[in-house]
Parts: C-alpha cells; sequence; structure tokens
C-alpha cells in the first residue's frame, strides 16, 4: 500500500492542478444563473479541503513540509484573488494560516481562510457578497441562451426528449423527475461546459454529442444534486465534480473526477489520473463499457480502480468505495438498446433494468 505521506503528496499535486485549472478557466463562465458563483464557490471549498487534508497529517509532516503546503494553498487563494480582478469582482476575503511554527491544528485548519481586512468573516459570507456582485445578471435556475428556455422545452415533450441545444453555449439541464432525454449531434455547438442539477428518477444521456466521431467533448461538466438517475455524461476533456448524488448510476469518460457527499452510487469509469471521494460511502466502481469509449481511450490508461479518498488517508483499503463484482454489472445490450429508447419501455422500467429502485431511494 502507499505510504500515506506520498499519497498526500501526490494528492496534493493533482488537486493543485486541477484547482490552478478551474481558476483559469473562471471568467469564462457565465454569470447567468449565478453559475460563477456556483464555480467560485466550488474552489474555495477545494482550496479549504485541501487545508484541511494536511492539517489531518500534521502530526507525522515535518516543519518544512507543513511550511510548503501552506505556501501551495496560499498560492492558490492569491491566484483565485487575481482571477475575480479581472473580472472587477469585489471579493473581500484573504488568506490567513493559522501556525503556530511547526504545527497545524486541526482547529486551526478551519480558519485558513477568512475575509476583509482584518475582519473575521467566513467563507460563505464572502462568496456571497459575490453573488451579490454578479445578481444582476442572474435569472434562476433556468437560464435561456438564445432567447430560447431548453428545459422548459424539455418539461413539454413526451416520450424520449431529444433538445438540440443548437442556440446555446452550454449545457444546462435542471430540475427534471422521470424523465428520459437524449442529447442529439446537434448539442455538440453546446458543449464548452456542462451543468447538471436536481435530476430525480430520470435518464440522461449525453454521450454522443461529446464524442469527437460527431462532437466535441465537454470542457468541464458539473452534476449535482441527482436521485434514483441513470447518466451518461459522456466525455470531458477536463475536470468532472460530481456532488450529492445518490442510489444512481453514472457513465463517464474524463480527465480527472472529484466525487463529494455521495452514496450509493455505480460509477463506470474511464479516467487518465486517480478518481478522488470524499465524504462518501457505498461507492462502487467498474470501466466504463466500450461502447462509449474512443479510439484514444486506451484500456491501460484507465485508472477507474485507483481511487483516493480524501478523508481515508491510512495504508487500509477504504470502507467508502469497492470495485462492483462483475455479476453486478450493467450488460452490453443494456447499453445498445434499452438506454436508446428503442423500446417500449418507461423510464421506471428502465431504472429498474438497469438496477435502480426509486422506490426504494424515496423510503
Amino acid at each position: 500500500m502507499e505510504d500515506p505521506k506520498a499519497r498526500l503528496y501526490r494528492i496534493f499535486q493533482e488537486e493543485t492542478e486541477n484547482i490552478r485549472e478551474q481558476i483559469s478557466n473562471l471568467n469564462s463562465i457565465s454569470t447567468i444563473g449565478g453559475e460563477r458563483h456556483d464555480a467560485t464557490e466550488h474552489i474555495l471549498a477545494g482550496i479549504s479541503n485541501l487545508s484541511q487534508a494536511v492539517a489531518d497529517e500534521a502530526d507525522s509532516l515535518p516543519a518544512y513540509d507543513q511550511r510548503t503546503y501552506i505556501e501551495g494553498i496560499k498560492a492558490l487563494y492569491e491566484q483565485l484573488k487575481e482571477e475575480q480582478a479581472k473580472s472587477g469582482s469585489k471579493i473581500r476575503f484573504q488568506f490567513k494560516p493559522r501556525m503556530v511554527q511547526t504545527a497545524i491544528s486541526k482547529e486551526d485548519s478551519r480558519h485558513v481562510f477568512s475575509t476583509g481586512g482584518g475582519n473575521n468573516e467566513n467563507t460563505a459570507a464572502a462568496t456571497s457578497s459575490t453573488a451579490a456582485s454578479e445578481a444582476q445578471d442572474s435569472v434562476g435556475t433556468l437560464p435561456t441562451v438564445g432567447g430560447k428556455n431548453y428545459n422548459e422545452e424539455i418539461s413539454r415533450m413526451t416520450g424520449v426528449r431529444r433538445p438540440s441545444f443548437s442556440t446555446a453555449r452550454d449545457i444546462t439541464l435542471s430540475d427534471h423527475w422521470r424523465k428520459h432525454i437524449l442529447l442529439p449531434a446537434s448539442a455538440s455547438r453546446a458543449t464548452s461546459s456542462g451543468r447538471l442539477t436536481n435530476i430525480q428518477e430520470s435518464i440522461v444521456d449525453m454521450s454522443e454529442p461529446t464524442t469527437r466521431a460527431v462532437g466535441a467533448p465537454f470542457a468541464n461538466l458539473m452534476l449535482k444534486d441527482i436521485t434514483a438517475s441513470l447518466i451518461i455524461a459522456g466525455h470531458v476533456d477536463g475536470s468532472v465534480h460530481i456532488t450529492g448524488v445518490r442510489d444512481s448510476i453514472l457513465v463517464l469518460v474524463a480527465r480527472q473526477v472529484r466525487i463529494h457527499e455521495c452514496e450509493n452510487v455505480d460509477l463506470y469509469l474511464h479516467c487518465s489520473s486517480h478518481p478522488i471521494i470524499e465524504d462518501c460511502k457505498g461507492m462502487r466502481f467498474a470501466p466504463a463499457p466500450a461502447r462509449y469509449l474512443a479510439e484514444s481511450d486506451k484500456p491501460e490508461d484507465n485508472q477507474w480502480d485507483q481511487v483516493d479518498d480524501f478523508k481515508w488517508l491510512k495504508t487500509e483499503q477504504s470502507p467508502n468505495w469497492s470495485v462492483m463484482p462483475e455479476e453486478d454489472r450493467v450488460g452490453v445490450d443494456f447499453w445498445k438498446t434499452t438506454v436508446r429508447g428503442l423500446s417500449t419501455d418507461s423510464v421506471l422500467d428502465i431504472l429498474r433494468k438497469a438496477g435502480l429502485d426509486p422506490s426504494k431511494a424515496r423510503a
């Protein structure tokens, strides 16, 4: 098993690279619907989590390593501050490492970030001020792009929904219950980023517009607050952030995957870096079905089973995730026909065939 210090170092390096990329892309994210505010909150949470991970291992870290980690965290914060300044956003928080020479206490780690010149406000207050400055651009959770609200259109459709997203820049799906949504190739024009929120007892297949044969991969993707659903997320060139998903199945091909506060999720994954989970339980991992892989997705590059648990840095196997037994994995025919809506099965029928039981998820 990997040495805890070496593991912390590797995770810290991977997370730092991931957060730097998120910060660099921050000003390209629309302010409509509070999307940039959400992205900023996510970045701040990521930096805070890094700080906590270091604090958890402080007793075993030499003083030099502690200082190195703290300087790395400080540099991330400064990068975020500079990026926000470019867009004219007013942020009032600053980095304050609460350290006493060579020791980092867990209590202090909760105060690494505070706000306002000398005021001890918390991160939530800082990010809410960012939200206020962007409020004039917000139009709620269902933003319209090019004068068309695709979420409204999906709600009016019957059967398998195939929204074109032909006039959109991004793909945003939110607030859907018992829908079967199948994105066509025309949606490839909108894959600069993707965002799925508040999806319940539904099926969403975004594989077609994100394959290189017919479209373009997502630059980044966020999945949040999804329950008892099957999500085929397709290809993502950058990072995927998954938060608050429960009793669901996800299929995903990505470079980086970060999973937070999820429970009882089966993830069929092709990932070229170690997946990272945090505050999760009941996670099961399996390789992504061949149907969703491109020629460049080599089996030897897939690190689907090299999962790092941010809350379990011990040498023993984390109890929060496992490899899905082959006998529990969904069969090839299901991916080829059933999930594509090529039968008369209802949404609930398809979910049950995949091994999901929405009635238990609601219990």
